[in-house]
């Protein structure tokens, strides 16, 4: 289809026959990311608000799209590299984001720590050190007046703002943690996600959201018990990226459903959905 086919199926966009604008909007969907590009042009060319914001609606639909397929190629490659997985959730809102410049980011931040760290210190002293430069010089902190804000959720916001929730925060120290090359993972516990130092000497547990306090099995027992829920094996042991990934966007959809945004959590459920394997019950 060339430019001039594409421009008389956007001028199509505002009439008055709902099945018309239904056929276009299917038909202009039916091409793919690539039209992005043109309809950002008819956009800025256009002085009909209506077919601005419909225009706006399928620009924002192909792009929820190109996530979903991102993020299906990213599990189906074994989801190995995190920072891409939380890279694509964040094109969610940032459909432009750099995934180069969130790397560079957080090289940076493994190399201000890396500085000042020592390999033969034992793992409980290395976890301490990466705390007190995390949470001292580096400022981050867990986002407690706006706990519910989508933007906790988006790594490229967390790293520019330092303020974040458990997931975002634990997600950021693991990745610089990997680098350390530490034997640390997520942990996926009920109502707080978490890390794990794990290696075949040791294991013990640190809680990002509260300033990286190191805690024990048997802490993780006496929460599960004030809970009132059956202990399992995964509020115990290291969860893989895929699982962090889907961890995100549950908590995206809860923050959304606090915001009373029923159509973003659709849109995060149904990205969600994409994740799963079928005969998941989620």
């Amino acid at each position: 289809m060339n430019k001039s086919e594409i421009k008389a199926l956007i001028y199509l966009l505002d009439d008055e026959d709902h099945e018309v604008t239904q056929h276009v909007e299917g038909k202009i969907l039916s091409l793919g990311g690539t039209v992005i590009p043109f309809l950002e042009t008819e956009w800025e060319e256009s002085f009909n608000p209506i077919i601005q914001r419909k225009i706006e609606e399928l620009i924002h639909e192909l792009q929820l799209g190109i996530m979903i397929e991102r993020l299906q190629s990213w599990k189906n490659g074994g989801g190995l590299d995190l920072l891409e997985g939380m890279w694509i959730l964040a094109t969610y809102h940032y459909p432009d984001l750099s995934m180069e410049k969130l790397a560079a980011t957080i090289d940076q931040l493994y190399a201000d720590i890396a500085i000042q760290f020592q390999e033969e210190m034992n793992a409980v002293d290395q976890i301490k050190k990466i705390n007190s430069v995390f949470f001292g010089s580096m400022n981050f902190a867990a986002n407690t007046k706006n706990f519910h804000s989508p933007s906790n959720s988006m790594i490229n916001v967390v790293l520019e703002s330092k303020r974040g929730n458990p997931i975002t925060l634990c997600v950021i120290y693991l990745l610089i943690a990997r680098k350390l090359n530490l034997s640390v993972y997520g942990v996926n516990l009920p109502n707080l996600f978490v890390l794990t130092y794990k290696n075949s000497q040791t294991q013990f547990y640190i809680n990002v959201f509260n300033r990286g306090i190191i805690f024990s099995k048997t802490d993780i027992d006496h929460y599960i018990a004030q809970l009132n829920i059956k202990p399992k094996d995964i509020f115990y042991q290291p969860c893989t990226n895929l699982e962090i990934i889907q961890r995100v966007l549950r908590s995206l959809i809860f923050s959304y459903e606090k915001t009373g945004d029923d159509e973003k959590v659709k849109e995060i459920e149904k990205i969600l959905t994409s994740t799963l394997d079928e005969n998941h019950e989620d």
